[in-house]
């Protein structure tokens, strides 16, 4: 799922950390692949999957859960100290998310 599109969002519909993400890509001129996990018919195994790779202290996932290129970049912490730092650029158009 991760590694056929350049930038996945594992997410809640709910979820305003998660909208925040959304809303970050799109104004950078991504168009990311985005899961919403409580209404993904394969949502509750998915969120089994993300919580074994995420870890997290409980029985649910930390979301946003966000993938560039194939690899787990993290939620909106680090996704958003990526950007700050200049990094988060680089990221998306070596994936191939970003043409400019």
């Amino acid at each position: 799922m991760s590694r056929a599109n350049p930038v996945v969002i594992f997410s809640r519909s709910t979820c305003f950390m998660c909208h925040a993400a959304k809303r970050l890509f799109c104004s950078m001129g991504v168009n990311p692949t985005v899961y919403e996990l409580d209404e993904y018919p394969g949502g509750k195994d998915l969120e089994r999957v993300l919580l074994e790779l995420v870890g997290g202290g409980g029985n649910a996932v930390p979301v946003p859960v966000v993938f560039i290129g194939g690899k787990l970049v993290g939620g909106m912490d680090r996704v958003m100290g990526s950007h700050i730092s200049g990094t988060l650029v680089p990221l998306l158009k070596e994936a191939g998310a970003l043409w400019l």
